[in-house]
């Protein structure tokens, strides 16, 4: 097989170290891919948002399957384009994609097919907006409706805060034509956990889960960012909540997508909040996480090509069962500084070599670029993923933090707290 991955981040880079190590596959092409990919295969420097392009240059090359890694292709129509030209690819349609694309949208559509999420309104009117706070108590959501790399979500703890939030994005326009409309929701007590399947249309397997820390410093402080870091197994996503997000969430989706002419092929990532009552949906994402992914790459055993075929030919029933690691798998994100905000690009980075070496570690690069003479170098806010493994998750940890600490980069930050829940 010659795989196309889609996509320049840490996600992108996970997969494409998993799928290089399959026996069935021979070459792994990347667009527009970072330096950690081009250490396994070629780069094209085609845009994630250039479906045409994308789908042009996959039937010259006789890609046997494409990957799509984030968001932004898959709203874009790249699915779709490479319908047309007979290319197979694991990732939805545009239409399908609106489960993301459109936080309102996807509302609406779980309020149509019964499936657990918040309380909520839409808005495209800031008075209108405040009017509604009115009759609500904090914490306050207030979401862009559209793509925002992970960072339009604004939990407000006060009316002034929420305030100030809404005007951010309606008024100012933070976040550009995806804050168009915003969407209010009721805050949802209980424990966060990221929850994965892959899906064909009708077929759906479950993924391992995973817990990510949104917020950009130790303790849950400061703004939300698009993940500092993540860890699975999830403690608090037992077996019992797998079942019922499968039962309630899951497959009813897949069933709604199917039934609206919208069928779902690809990852369907359910945000999801664990309380007394089961787990409900805080969002859908239409990809894999990120850094979940990289993470649940580290714990997955199986070949994942021919089960990323099987879900783009709409074969995932006969697909051989996934088997995992038991150990746990943990990743921390090394941003630059200025992260998320206004991060600061160009600084050189410079010991990777050696923190590779340090046990059961893997380096993913996600906001890198190299020049002529190989000084690596930061190009964006979330910049490398250090992940590891370990038989208990303090060691996965202790070994991720050694890493980090082998790395010379003045310019870069992290938590020092990835994966406090779960070890108290």
């Amino acid at each position: 097989m010659k795989i196309l991955i889609v996509g320049s981040g840490g996600r992108e880079h996970a997969l494409g170290w998993k799928l290089k190590q399959s026996p069935v596959v021979s070459a792994i092409i990347s667009a527009p891919g970072n330096p950690g990919l081009a250490e396994l295969g070629r780069t094209v420097a085609i845009k994630v948002d250039q479906p045409g392009e994308l789908a042009a240059f996959a039937m010259r090359e006789q890609v046997d399957l494409v990957v799509i890694g984030p968001e932004v292709a898959a709203a874009a129509g790249l699915a779709d384009s490479l319908a047309k030209v007979n290319v197979p690819c694991f990732g939805p349609s545009q239409a399908a994609a609106e489960l993301e694309s459109s936080k309102a949208f996807m509302k609406e559509f779980c309020g149509r097919h019964g499936i657990p999420t918040a309380e909520y309104k839409v808005f495209d009117d800031a008075i209108r907006a405040k009017a509604y706070l009115g009759g609500r108590e904090p914490p306050f959501v207030i979401k862009a409706d559209g793509l925002a790399a992970g960072k339009g979500v604004v939990i407000a703890e006060t009316r002034r805060d929420a305030d100030a939030a809404i005007d951010e994005v309606l008024f100012l326009k933070k976040f550009g034509t995806a804050g168009q409309r915003i969407v209010i929701e009721d805050f949802l007590p209980g424990e966060e956990a990221s929850f994965f399947a892959l899906c064909d249309g009708e077929t759906a397997v479950p993924l391992q889960a995973a817990q990510d820390h949104k917020r950009a410093y130790d303790g849950d402080k400061g703004p939300n960012t698009g993940g500092m870091g993540a860890y699975s197994p999830a403690p608090v996503f037992s077996d019992v909540v797998r079942d019922q997000t499968m039962e309630r969430i899951i497959l009813p989706t897949l069933a709604g997508m199917r039934a609206e002419g919208r069928p779902f092929v690809g990852v369907l990532f359910a945000g999801l909040m664990i309380s007394a009552d089961g787990p409900k949906l805080i969002e859908f994402n239409v990809r894999f996480g990120d850094p979940e992914c990289q993470t649940l790459m580290r714990r997955l055993k199986s070949d994942l090509a021919p089960v990323l075929l099987a879900a783009a030919k709409g074969e995932l029933k006969n697909a051989p069962a996934l088997e995992w690691d038991a150990r746990p798998a943990v990743t921390i994100v090394y941003a630059a500084q200025g992260y998320p905000d206004e991060p600061l690009t160009g600084s050189v980075i410079r010991g990777l070599d050696a923190a590779s070496k340090v046990t059961e570690v893997v380096i993913f690069h996600a906001g890198t670029r190299q020049d002529e003479d190989g000084t690596l170098r930061a190009s964006g806010g979330r910049v490398l993923n250090i992940t590891a493994t370990g038989d208990t998750l303090r060691e996965a940890v202790v070994r991720a933090y050694a890493a980090v600490d082998a790395i010379d980069w003045p310019g870069g930050f992290c938590r020092r707290d990835i994966a406090w829940r779960a070890l108290g």
